[in-house]
């Protein structure tokens, strides 16, 4: 698929300048591709070029594999962020989760951000064995999860 470079490129551009950031975002997303780990990967396209990008892939829970995924990363280019780009990549995600019959997602991020989209933090359901306010679920088919959730080992070496 061309977009590969670009995802890459929009990728590494999104999170240069966050300091959160590691630079291994754009080679997260190719460790999960070449697992076959990206259940969904969606691109924004803006004038014919690829502006932002946002996938999702399986998690475990209580080390048993299931039907809930992860919500990462999002990248969107930097002069296009907060306009609504990665909102329309979260929305059209989800949208694609629910039609996969999925019981959820997760994420790590801004519970003010993704409180927009439903998400919010449940201290029945950790990461690392820890509750926080910053790792969030959005139950997808109305059944609440409980334990601890290991992201793809994808995100172990990126």
């Amino acid at each position: 698929m061309e977009d590969f470079h670009d995802i890459g490129r929009v990728t590494a551009e999104a999170f240069a300048p966050m300091p959160f950031g590691d630079g291994t975002e754009a080679q997260l997303i190719e460790s999960l591709r070449a697992a076959g780990a990206l259940t969904v990967s969606l691109v924004a396209i803006m004038d014919e070029a690829l502006v932002g990008h946002i996938s999702f892939s399986p998690v475990m829970i209580n080390d048993r594999p299931g039907n809930w995924y992860q919500l990462s990363p999002l990248s969107v280019i930097p002069p296009l962020q907060r306009r609504g780009v990665g909102s329309a990549l979260i929305a059209s995600g989800l949208h694609r989760l629910k039609d996969l019959c999925t019981g959820g997602c997760v994420l790590t991020g801004d519970p003010d951000y993704y409180g927009r989209f439903g998400f919010s933090s449940d201290p029945a359901l950790t990461y690392q064995a820890r509750p926080s306010r910053y790792f969030q679920r959005l139950v997808l088919d109305e059944t609440p999860v409980s334990g601890d959730v290991k992201f793809h080992p994808a995100f172990d070496v990126a």
